[in-house]
C-alpha cells in the first residue's frame, strides 16, 4: 500500500502557510518596546485577563494548523494498492531429479552434477511465476520431495536441502522409471490444460519395479509431455571416491541416450543433453520457452481518498478558534 497525492502542485501552498504563520511572530519581536514597571493598581486589574492574552496566541495558532490541514486535504491524499487479477491457466509441472551417487561427479565445475542442477533448477522455478511446480527425487526408489505448488519460495527452500541418496541412508542406483512413473502420477489428477514432466538423470536405470518405457506409454495416456535430459559426457566423468588425502577417483558413468530419447518422443516431448552448467542452463530456459503458460494479468489499482481524515479536523479547528477569539478571548473595546 502507496501514499499518493492526487494533486500534488498543491502542497506547495505550504511554505506560505508556514511564512504567514512566522511573521506576526517575528514582529513583535522587532517591535516590543521596553517595559516599564508602575506600581499602581492597573497592573493588578489587568491581571485578571492575563491569562486570556495568554491563551491568545495559541488559540490564533490553530487557526494556521487548520490552514495547513486543508491545504493537504486540497492534494487529495490517497493510499493505493495494486491488485492482479489471473485469468487464464498455468502450466503444471513435476521436476523430477537423479539423487544417484553419480550425481557427485565434480565434471559440472566448480560445482557437482547434483548442486549445478539444483542450482538451474532454482532459476527455472523463480521464472514459472503462474505455474504450480512439484519435485520427485529418485535413486533406487522415487519419492514425491513437494507436491506442485505455486508457492516457489517454499519449493526452492525443499530443493535446497536435496542431498544424495547415500546420504539420506539410501541404497544406491538408478530407478528411471520410478522416477517418471511417481512424477506422473503426481500429475495424474491435475486440472491443468498443459502437464508436464522434466525428468533430468546421468545414468542408465538399473533399478525399480517399472520400466522407463512403461512408466512413458502411462505419462502419454495421461497427456503428459516429457522432457528428458542427460547430463554429463556418455564416456565418463571424475568424481570424489572418498580416497584417503581426499583425491579424486575416475569412473566410468553411462547414459542411456536412446531410452531417455524414446520417453521423451513417445510423449511428444524432447531429448536434451547437458555436458556442462551453461549448457545445463540453456536447457531449462528453452523448456521454459517452449511451455509458455496462457495466462492473462490485468493490474488493477484502487484507490482511497483520505482528505476527509484531514479536511474534517481543519474545518473544526478553524470553526473552534473563531469560536474562541469571539466569545471567551474576545477583546475588550
Amino acid at each position: 500500500m502507496n501514499l499518493e497525492f492526487a494533486t500534488p502542485s498543491l502542497l506547495l501552498l505550504l511554505p506560505v502557510v508556514l511564512a504567514l504563520a512566522l511573521i506576526p511572530l517575528f514582529a513583535r519581536g522587532w517591535n516590543r518596546p521596553a517595559g516599564i514597571r508602575f506600581g499602581n493598581t492597573l497592573a493588578v486589574r489587568r491581571s485578571t485577563r492575563s491569562w486570556k492574552l495568554t491563551l491568545r496566541p495559541y488559540v490564533s495558532a490553530l487557526a494556521w494548523i487548520a490552514l495547513a490541514l486543508l491545504v493537504i486535504g486540497a492534494a487529495r491524499p490517497q493510499s493505493t494498492e495494486a491488485r492482479e487479477v489471473i485469468s487464464g491457466e498455468g502450466v503444471d509441472i513435476a521436476l523430477a531429479l537423479d539423487i544417484s551417487g553419480s550425481m557427485a561427479a565434480f565434471d559440472f565445475m566448480p560445482a557437482s552434477r547434483l548442486e549445478a542442477a539444483k542450482q538451474v533448477i532454482a532459476e527455472f522455478i523463480e521464472q514459472r511465476t503462474y505455474d504450480r511446480v512439484g519435485l520427485v527425487v529418485f535413486a533406487t526408489d522415487a519419492f514425491i520431495h513437494s507436491p506442485p505448488t505455486i508457492d516457489h519460495e517454499a519449493l526452492t527452500f525443499l530443493l535446497d536441502d536435496v542431498e544424495l541418496a547415500a546420504k539420506l541412508g539410501l541404497e544406491d542406483g538408478t530407478a528411471i522409471g520410478m522416477g517418471l512413473a511417481t512424477a506422473a502420477n503426481m500429475l495424474k489428477d491435475s486440472e491443468a490444460e498443459s502437464r508436464v514432466i522434466v525428468l533430468l538423470t546421468d545414468g542408465v536405470n538399473n533399478k525399480g519395479e517399472i520400466d522407463p518405457l512403461t512408466a512413458a506409454a502411462a505419462a502419454e495416456t495421461l497427456g503428459i509431455r516429457v522432457y528428458t535430459i542427460g547430463m554429463g559426457a556418455p564416456g565418463g566423468s571424475s568424481r570424489s571416491q572418498g580416497f584417503a588425502g581426499g583425491s579424486l577417483g575416475f569412473r566410468r558413468f553411462n547414459l542411456d541416450e536412446d531410452m531417455l530419447r524414446e520417453i521423451a518422443e513417445s510423449t511428444n516431448g524432447q531429448y536434451f543433453l547437458a555436458t556442462d552448467s551453461d549448457g545445463l542452463r540453456s536447457i531449462y530456459e528453452e523448456i521454459n520457452t517452449l511451455e509458455k503458460s496462457e495466462v492473462e494479468v490485468a493490474v488493477y489499482t484502487q484507490h482511497e481518498e483520505l482528505a476527509g481524515w484531514l479536511l474534517i479536523p481543519g474545518a473544526a479547528l478553524l470553526l473552534l478558534e473563531i469560536l474562541l477569539l469571539g466569545t471567551i478571548l474576545r477583546s475588550s473595546p
